[in-house]
C-alpha cells in the first residue's frame, strides 16, 4: 500500500478478522481500522458452539475473544457488506452507505450449506454457524427426546456428542460410508463410527436424505433406502459455502472462496495480485506451497488466527515483498471423551499407515502420505486419537519422506 494510506477496512469480525486487526497494531499501524461485521456481537469463539455451549459447560459471555493489543478500531456491527468497488476502493453497506478504504482484509467467512429439500424456515430444523443459531438449537434440544443430525463431519459429530451428554436419543445420518470420511479416511473414520455407536448414537451411513415432513409431533426424515427417521428436532451440518455474495459484482475468481496468491493477496481479474487487498480465514482460497501450488481453503480455528496475522503483514508489505503463507494446518475435536487431533493435510494422502498404537484401543497415530518425485512416500498429514505427545513428533516431518513402514492403500 502507499505510504500515504491511512484507512484499513476488515470485513468479517470473526477470528481471522480480529487476528488481522490485532497484528496491524502490533506492527505499528497508526491509521484507521474499521471492523465490519454482520452479527451484533463483538468477536467471539465459535468453537464451543457445537460443544460446551450445548452441554451447559460454557455460557455466551464466556465466548468473547480476548485481544492483547489495543485495537482502537471503529466497529460497524449488524452491518452486512453488500458490495465491493475495487476501482473506487469502497465497500457498500446497508442504507446506501459507502465505506472508503486504502487497505482491505476480506475475512467474511462461510455460511452453512443448505441441504436440498430441507426446510428453510422451521422451529424444528436448524443449522449451526452463529451464536444465535446455537441458542436456537439449545432451546430445541431442551424440549426434545430424540434429535436427528444430518451430516457426519465435525459439526455433526460434535452436536451428536453434545446431545448424548444431554441424555437425548440421537440418530446421525451421512451419505458417506464412514464418519469424518473426508478428514480422516475410511480406517479412522470407522473407528470414530464405532466410538459413537458405543455411546448410543444410531448411525445411518452411506445413505442420503430423500425428503422431509413436519407435523405437530415433530419432523420426519425420509432416507434414500426407504427408512424413515422421526425426531423432535433436526440439525443439518452438511458443510459450508464461502460468504462471497457481496463480491459477485466484481471480476474476482469466486469459484470456491476468494482466490489468493501464496502471500494471501487477492488475485485480480488480470490474474495478478492486487495491492492493498488480502483475504484470510475460511473464505480464502490460496496455494500452500508447503504442499503444492493448488489453491485450497482451510476451515480450522488455528488457521484463522495464523492466516489473519499473516494477511496483516502481507497487506503492509505489498504483493512483491510479502512472504508466502505456508502453515502446517492443525485441528482438534473432542468426541465422547476421545481427543482427535490432526496436523498437515491428511486429505491429500493416497496411502495411510498406523505409525503408533492400535486403532482398536482408540489410542493411535496414523500417517497419511503420497508419492514424492522419486516415488518414496512423503508425509502430508497425521491424525492422532488420544496421543497428543506422539503426534508432536510427526508435526515437523510434514512434507518430508517418511521411513518405510507397512503402507495400506487409502480408499477413495
Amino acid at each position: 500500500m502507499s505510504a500515504a494510506s491511512n484507512r484499513i477496512a476488515v470485513v468479517g469480525t470473526g477470528l481471522a478478522g480480529l487476528s488481522a486487526a490485532e497484528r496491524l497494531r502490533e506492527l505499528g499501524w497508526q491509521g484507521e481500522i474499521t471492523m465490519v461485521g454482520e452479527e451484533p456481537h463483538r468477536p467471539y469463539n465459535r468453537t464451543p458452539l457445537s460443544k460446551q455451549l450445548l452441554t451447559g459447560d460454557r455460557q455466551p459471555p464466556d465466548l468473547a475473544l480476548s485481544v492483547y493489543t489495543e485495537l482502537d478500531a471503529a466497529w460497524r456491527l449488524s452491518a452486512r457488506a453488500l458490495d465491493l468497488d475495487i476501482e473506487q476502493r469502497e465497500i457498500l453497506l446497508p442504507g446506501g452507505e459507502r465505506l472508503p478504504f486504502d487497505g482491505l482484509v476480506i475475512a467474511s467467512g462461510v455460511e452453512p450449506r443448505h441441504l436440498p429439500g430441507a426446510p428453510l424456515h422451521s422451529d424444528r430444523v436448524w443449522m449451526l454457524r452463529t451464536l444465535a443459531d446455537a441458542r436456537n438449537i439449545d432451546a430445541a434440544l431442551a424440549g426434545a427426546r430424540h434429535v436427528a443430525v444430518i451430516g457426519g463431519g465435525f459439526i455433526g459429530c460434535e452436536i451428536a456428542c453434545s446431545a448424548r451428554t444431554r441424555a437425548l436419543d440421537v440418530t446421525l445420518i451421512d451419505v458417506s460410508p464412514t464418519l469424518l470420511h473426508r478428514a480422516l479416511g475410511p480406517a479412522l473414520g470407522a473407528v470414530v463410527g464405532d466410538l459413537h455407536r458405543d455411546h448410543g448414537v444410531k448411525l445411518h451411513l452411506g445413505v442420503g436424505v430423500r425428503g422431509w415432513s413436519e407435523d405437530k409431533r415433530g419432523v420426519s426424515v425420509l432416507l434414500d433406502d426407504g427408512e424413515q427417521v422421526r425426531a423432535d428436532a433436526a440439525v443439518v451440518g452438511v458443510g459450508t459455502v464461502p460468504r462471497t455474495d457481496w463480491l459477485w459484482h466484481t471480476d474476482l475468481d469466486l469459484t470456491d472462496g476468494v482466490l489468493c496468491a501464496p502471500t494471501t493477496h487477492v488475485i485480480g481479474a488480470d490474474g495478478y495480485a492486487l495491492d492493498g487487498i488480502v483475504a484470510a480465514g475460511d473464505v480464502a482460497l490460496w496455494p500452500n506451497l508447503r504442499f503444492d501450488d493448488t489453491p485450497r481453503r482451510v476451515e480450522h480455528w488455528i488457521n484463522a488466527i495464523e492466516m489473519g496475522r499473516h494477511a496483516a503483514e502481507a497487506l503492509l508489505a505489498g504483493p512483491q515483498a510479502a512472504a508466502a503463507f505456508t502453515p502446517v494446518p492443525r485441528f482438534w475435536s473432542h468426541q465422547h471423551g476421545v481427543r482427535i487431533q490432526s496436523v498437515g493435510m491428511p486429505g491429500l494422502g493416497t496411502d495411510i499407515a498406523i505409525l503408533d498404537g492400535d486403532p482398536t484401543t482408540r489410542r493411535t497415530v496414523a500417517g497419511y502420505t503420497r508419492p514424492g518425485p522419486d516415488g518414496a512416500p512423503v508425509l502430508v498429514g497425521a491424525v492422532a486419537l488420544d496421543s497428543p505427545r506422539t503426534l508432536l513428533g510427526y508435526r515437523d516431518q510434514i512434507g518430508r519422506p517418511l521411513a518405510a513402514v507397512p503402507w495400506h492403500r487409502r480408499a477413495a
